[in-house]
Order: C-alpha cells, then sequence, then structure tokens
C-alpha cells in the first residue's frame, strides 16, 4: 500500500506508478505531492495510508465531494488556484490541457460579477466554465458554460 508522508508526499515506487496511471498527485523534487483531496481520496479508497489525519472544514468538504465525483467519473481533477477556481479538470491523462475550470459558487445564488470574471479566464484560456452547486442533500448538478459569439 502507498504510504503518504505527514508532508503529504511520497518517494515510493508506488507513488510513481500511481502518479503514471491516474494522473494523482504532482511530481516535484524527486517525489509526488498530493494536496488534501487527493490523498484523502487515496486514503479512502484503500489505496493509500497516512498517519496524519486530514482535517476539512465546511467549504473543503463540498469541495471534496465535486472531487471524490469527479474522480469517479473518471476525470483528472486538480486544484484551480491560479485560475481563481477551485479546480480545473481533464478529461483523461493524456490531455496537457484542461477542459474545463470548476467553479463552486459559496452560495446557490450566483454573484454576477464574479461569474463574468469566471467565465472570462476559461474562455481566455480555451477552456469551458463548469458551475457546481451542491443542495442540502449533497447531490451535485453541473452547469457547463460555454462563450457564445453574437
Amino acid at each position: 500500500m502507498l504510504q503518504i508522508h505527514s508532508d503529504l508526499t511520497s518517494n515510493s515506487q508506488k507513488a510513481f506508478t500511481l502518479f503514471a496511471k491516474s494522473k494523482f498527485g504532482e511530481k516535484k523534487s524527486g517525489k509526488i505531492h498530493y494536496n488534501k483531496f487527493e490523498a484523502l481520496y487515496l486514503i479512502e479508497t484503500k489505496r493509500a495510508e497516512s498517519k496524519r489525519k486530514i482535517k476539512l472544514n465546511i467549504k473543503e468538504k463540498n469541495n471534496y465531494l465535486i472531487f471524490k465525483d469527479l474522480r469517479k467519473k473518471g476525470y483528472i481533477v486538480k486544484t484551480g488556484l491560479k485560475f481563481g477556481v477551485e479546480f480545473r479538470v481533464y478529461k483523461s491523462k493524456k490531455e496537457k490541457h484542461a477542459t474545463w475550470l470548476v467553479y463552486i459558487p459559496k452560495k446557490q445564488k450566483i454573484d454576477f460579477k464574479d461569474f463574468v470574471s469566471k467565465n472570462r479566464i476559461a474562455h481566455s484560456t480555451g477552456k469551458k466554465l463548469l458551475i457546481t452547486i451542491i443542495d442540502s442533500q449533497q447531490d451535485m448538478t453541473y452547469y457547463e458554460v460555454d462563450w457564445m459569439k453574437p
């Protein structure tokens, strides 16, 4: 079983094999670095173990539900911080560029300026915006937004 260290890294052959096969983590300095969601997902699916307990706040828990749902559907999910969104999503491990940027509004009602900003970033980087809403039963609805020319 893959062992994830307390700094959410691993330098084991299993980590490198899993990275090559499923794109979990990022290769840096001879190690595979995991974000919280990747590490938690690997632990939860019994592909890894860690002595560190991974804690998530309420917003992170919702984000993790989306991360987990997208991974279960076969997508590669990475952080989207540099795009101002929660995640970037690749259709397959062979893609070099993400297909979607995932925006998770803080409330059910979306702020128009926020929407325009996220959509513009998605368009200018050749991606589509994927707005994700989680209801009170933790069901997810995805809305794909694409730029149209008049």
